[in-house]
């Protein structure tokens, strides 16, 4: 291909993660090879309205994580499939904006992290990075991710589910002669660390119920695990690779969404991670079997607890659009791996271009 590509950067979205999107979107357009690819940059605003924005003014307050915001003063587009080409339209004068030739979805939560989004793109003929609609839902979805890593027999920590029609009924007592405390309560569908509680008493039960049901009718109520928190990055197609190992300490009490995002001495990440070549090994191996068991594909970021109790490498949970900012975890990974920034990107866009063109040379109707 003589020209660039055109790759459009789909970011913001109707999620509680929309700022965090936002920053990573931000890093994203500040790295990609500007030589190679011709950048499009689709903002999503909090009501699912698409922006064609300009490179100049996409965003707001961009350099102050806490007043982050999209700049909605632009074109207002929609993705429409064509026979030949998907096409960017713009609602207002109905005219072209040009076909895209990649979509990088740097979108993270609901409405973009869970296969909706990817539901979308594939009905309109554009390859994307990153996992397809079934990894994307079930790496959203906390119950059925840590079902299918039990079954596929990788360690987890001991959980609870509960649905808000059964909100009455969620017995203090009962949880903490299950899981011990402290505990944690979380949406089911959600990242990012929003909505997630750390209980110690009864008092502060009560409130985190509330408050992860704020987000979904869904919750998780899981153990916690005391160990080290070691974090693998995952990049492939069918023959994925894992990263060096990271990680994370958090200097709060735990790691939070402000620690992950808003204060940038929340966390000290040691990258790579201080372990011995067997665990090194260890944690690459269960980072790959999670993400195959999970049906993932591009890239994902898998957490993982190594317990102190007997050294056990524990499969927490796997992120399939990890965060992009400056002081994230995935891009820092691969960096220290050998690939940096630059040519992650690139990588990760040539897997989804890839990923199209195998998928296209499948059968879509019986020849009679």
């Amino acid at each position: 291909m003589d020209r660039k590509i055109r790759v459009g950067i789909l970011f913001g979205g109707k999620s509680a993660e929309h700022e965090v999107s936002l920053q990573s979107a931000k890093n994203v357009v500040d790295a990609i090879d500007k030589e190679k690819y011709e950048v499009v940059l689709i903002g999503i605003d909090k009501s699912g309205q698409w922006h064609l924005n300009e490179s100049s003014n996409y965003l707001l307050n961009a350099d102050n994580p806490k007043l982050i915001a999209l700049n909605k003063a632009s074109e207002k587009v929609t993705l429409v499939p064509r026979a030949e080409k998907n096409e960017l339209v713009k609602l207002t004068s109905n005219q072209s904006a040009g076909p895209l030739d990649v979509i990088f979805p740097v979108l993270h939560g609901t409405f973009g992290e869970d296969g909706t989004v990817q539901g979308f793109l594939k009905l309109a003929d554009v390859p994307f990075v990153g996992a397809g609609v079934l990894g994307s839902a079930v790496g959203m979805d906390k119950d059925v991710m840590k079902r299918l890593l039990r079954d596929a027999g990788l360690p987890i920590g001991d959980f609870l589910v509960f649905h808000k029609k059964e909100i009455e009924s969620i017995n203090f007592n009962a949880l903490v002669e299950r899981l011990g405390l402290p505990f944690f309560v979380k949406p089911a569908n959600l990242g990012s660390s929003v909505g997630i509680s750390k209980v110690k008493d009864f008092d502060q039960f009560e409130e985190a119920i509330r408050d992860a049901f704020n987000y979904d009718n869904k919750i998780l109520i899981e153990e916690y695990v005391e160990g080290r928190e070691i974090e693998c990055s995952v990049l492939g197609n069918e023959d994925p690779i894992a990263s060096l190992p990271g990680e994370v300490i958090p200097q709060h009490e735990w790691y939070s969404y402000e620690a992950k995002y808003i204060d940038e001495a929340g966390a000290k990440l040691v990258i790579p991670a201080d372990l011995p070549d067997h665990l090194i090994k260890k944690f690459q191996q269960r980072a790959v079997e999670a993400f195959k068991v999970l049906c993932c594909e591009g890239m994902a970021r898998v957490d993982c607890f190594l317990r102190k109790k007997d050294d056990e490498v524990m499969i927490h949970e796997i992120n399939t659009i990890p965060g992009f900012t400056k002081i994230s975890m995935y891009p820092k990974l691969w960096e220290v791996s050998g690939i940096p920034y630059k040519e992650l990107i690139d990588r990760l866009i040539q897997l989804a271009i890839e990923r199209h063109e195998s998928e296209k040379e499948l059968k879509t109707s019986v020849e009679l």
